[in-house]
């Protein structure tokens, strides 16, 4: 396969070619039989650290009061992979929130048996990401996790569901000031899983503590928290200033304004920001309750616990953040799109995801941006093979 387009960095025209569901030749020229154009960026593929679902289907069956699926369940997980495709997102962690323990670790075991059975699926997922149960209790920082299942930390309960996962758990999210929790973020470590510190109502001290124990994530740096924070010993503004964090941000609209996005951006540079989708399945749904009146979509698309200020989840995907990110802040196209590839690429230590170079992994998007600055999404490429079709 030969795809053409302009890199991002400098502008100029390549053409890449892919062997063997890698990089095998990037070359200074356009490609007249190569697929893409002379107009279209040619980007890593897009990767998000954390999609719980989207467009009615769930990496979460089951949970939250919605109702599982009937299709067959590596079928309904490989249409919402092309779902996630046609939106440029090549590469993924499929996410399980907080519920009992049994519904996640059945739903673990649910993603792992689509890893095994289909292999575009396996390409695309770079790992789990296991959003609680070990987060805060408390109002606000919770978010819509259900208070009733949340667990204190604890290292043979987290086996449980690695062991469900059949290993492919890569970052788990936990709040650092409950019992417990510093001696499961070395245990994470020790094991190979990115710790990440979310859903926290932590004092400055507990993230300081986090970090020392070897957590490098701080997940949707700005949600998952209280309404009103300490003008000072705030978890917010420790994680912003440690450099050895790189947070991730949705840059939907909802869950941050613009004005954060900057100084989140700024505070952090752009090189230890990755943008995240936090998709749920109930994005791209139309406007109205869902399970049982336990949710909302609203009219603009973002979704709620109803009757309440509290976002349960995101409606946009990274193609949307991309181009916000890129509005909002002052950085270019190019470090914008690298918030959504070379960035998680470092987060989860994989060197051949992220770049364009020879002996990279041929993970790829290739998209134009309209004169309103929306993303059309040409083509996305997973291991040298199509993805969005």
């Amino acid at each position: 396969m030969k795809l053409t387009g302009k890199l991002l960095d400098d502008s100029l025209p390549v053409t890449v070619t892919v062997e063997d569901g890698r990089i095998a030749h990037v070359a200074r020229e356009t490609g007249a039989t190569a697929l893409g154009g002379p107009d279209v960026w040619i980007a890593p593929g897009f990767h998000d650290l954390q999609v719980n679902g989207y467009g009615g289907r769930d990496f979460n069956a089951g949970s939250w009061g919605l109702e599982a699926s009937s299709a067959d369940p590596v079928e309904e997980l490989a249409a919402l992979q092309r779902d996630l495709a046609s939106h440029g997102t090549a590469l993924f962690c499929p996410t399980v929130v907080t519920d009992a323990p049994e519904q996640m670790e059945a739903n673990l075991r649910r993603i792992a048996a689509a890893v095994e059975s289909n292999a575009r699926f396996r390409t695309a997922v770079t790992g789990f990401h296991l959003e609680g149960p070990f987060i805060s209790p408390e109002e606000g920082p919770r978010g819509a996790h259900p208070v009733e299942h949340i667990r204190l930390p604890d290292a043979d309960l987290f086996d449980r569901f690695q062991d469900a996962a059949h290993g492919l758990i890569r970052m788990c999210t936990l709040a650092p000031e409950m019992p417990g929790a510093l001696g499961l973020i070395e245990y994470l470590v020790e094991n190979g899983v990115v710790a990440a510190i979310g859903h926290t109502g932590a004092g400055a001290a507990s993230i300081r503590d986090a970090v020392a124990a070897g957590a490098t994530v701080s997940t949707h740096i700005g949600n998952g928290c209280h309404a009103s924070i300490p003008r000072h010993n705030s978890y917010i503004w420790e994680q912003l200033a440690c450099d050895e964090l790189i947070a991730t941000l949705i840059a939907d609209g909802h869950h941050i304004e613009p004005a954060e996005a900057r100084v989140m951006v700024r505070a952090k540079r752009p090189q230890a920001v990755a943008l995240i989708s936090d998709a749920v399945r109930l994005a791209g749904m139309p406007p109205g309750l869902y399970a049982d009146g336990r949710f909302e979509v609203k009219a603009d698309g973002h979704i709620v616990l109803t009757g309440t200020p509290y976002l349960a989840g995101a409606s946009a995907l990274l193609d949307t953040c991309i181009v916000n990110a890129w509005r909002w802040t002052d950085m270019d196209l190019a470090q914008a799109v690298a918030c959504a590839t070379e960035t998680p690429a470092r987060a989860l230590r994989m060197d051949r995801k992220g770049r364009i170079a020879v002996g990279c992994d041929a993970d790829l998007t290739l998209f134009r941006v309209r004169e309103d600055d929306l993303m059309e999404i040409v083509m996305t490429v997973v291991g040298g093979e199509r993805a969005d079709g």
